[in-house]
């Protein structure tokens, strides 16, 4: 449908190369050349569902759409651009459950009235979200904690207080990726029947003759890497063109990057919602949120231990934490029944205008 869309793929990469100070140009060609991208990815995963199960396509549509956040995460870790990695964390995690879910429920909806998905699943995908909140919040408030005792008095911890931040932090990391790889186990392995759909669901688009393993594979693969390419050329782009327009850098790590970077993740969810397969499209909206806080935010702060000049602790502001447990909260209360209707949808996305609403009027913008 938008595959003529793909000509912005090469339009963007010339307008980077040749026309760099055109920052709002470089950034429109690069949105653009996302949409037809995550298209071939939604496509890839939903024919690798069918030779997998919902729940390993959700696990690949997942990791391959959070390979272009890890990318440029990477890099901003070299820069040592820790509180931009902090916000895109947040933005993945609130966009994935609040956006990606709430536009899937809402279009399935509008289209099958009412939807049914295994509850049982989902439920323990939500528990290990609250875990991931939980992991948020204790850096954060040990940080709040021992630095209001020292200004009262209070002895300054051994090696001083960033040091302790920073050990309390990779510790939680290394549990989180214990409890990760177990989950891993628990879903693919011993559990598996959990994640398997309700229903056996058809619809009229999928009268199309199933691509082979070898073919999806391939495709996803090389959709994953054109996004990788052309989401630095959309992050390079930004931070000038939101700067022209007066954002601040909270409302544009945390929502314009979150939207564009989670591209593939709403087509796939949303195409897979549109044809009564629900399972499959919260496999990729919850298990990409579950990834991102137990996976990619652990490896980076072990990551930059090495990379970057300086270790990236999981101290967040108390703003997105705040956002972070709320939207597990609501997610949580929606998700959790096994059943889906557009009002759900509207519910969710309400939810991430708020969010959307308030940290755009964050202090730090021009004219803010």
């Amino acid at each position: 449908m938008f595959n003529w869309l793909m000509i912005f793929v090469p339009v963007s990469i010339a307008l980077e190369h040749f026309y760099p100070q055109q920052h709002l140009l470089v950034f429109l060609a690069a949105a653009v050349a996302i949409l037809p991208l995550a298209g071939w990815m939604s496509r890839a995963t939903e024919h690798l569902a069918e030779k997998t199960g919902e729940g390993i396509g959700g696990l690949l549509n997942a990791t391959f759409g959070n390979a272009a956040e890890l990318i440029i995460a990477f890099a901003a870790l070299r820069a040592g651009l820790h509180d931009v990695v902090k916000a895109s964390i947040a933005g993945s995690i609130i966009g994935n459950i609040l956006l990606v879910l709430g536009a899937a429920m809402l279009a399935g909806g509008l289209r099958h009235s009412e939807q049914t998905y295994n509850a049982a699943g989902t439920r323990s995908q939500a528990t290990l979200l609250t875990l991931s909140a939980i992991a948020l919040v204790l850096p954060a408030a040990y940080s709040a904690a021992v630095g209001r005792g020292i200004t009262q008095g209070m002895p300054v911890p051994s090696g001083g207080l960033v040091h302790e931040v920073v050990l309390l932090s990779v510790s939680i990391a290394v549990v989180l990726l214990l409890v990760y790889g177990l989950f891993l186990v628990f879903s693919l392995i011993t559990h598996k029947a959990l994640f398997v759909g309700s229903a056996a669901h058809s619809d009229a688009d999928d009268a199309a003759p199933p691509w082979s393993l070898q073919k999806s594979l391939l495709i996803l693969a090389g959709a994953t890497a054109a996004i990788a390419w052309v989401s630095e050329i959309l992050v390079g782009a930004i931070e000038p063109t939101a700067h022209e327009f007066g954002l601040s850098s909270v409302f544009v790590g945390v929502f314009v990057v979150a939207i564009l970077g989670n591209a593939a993740e709403h087509a796939s969810a949303i195409s897979a919602a549109m044809k009564n397969r629900m399972d499959l499209s919260l496999a990729i909206a919850i298990g990409s949120s579950v990834q991102v806080a137990l996976f990619v935010a652990p490896v980076l702060v072990l990551a930059s231990l090495w990379v970057g000049p300086g270790p990236m602790d999981l101290v967040f502001p108390g703003g997105l934490v705040a956002a972070v447990l709320l939207s597990v909260l609501i997610t949580g209360q929606v998700a959790g029944d096994g059943r889906s209707d557009w009002l759900r949808g509207v519910l969710l996305l309400a939810v991430y205008l708020i969010f959307g609403l308030a940290f755009f009027f964050v202090p730090g913008a021009p004219g803010n």
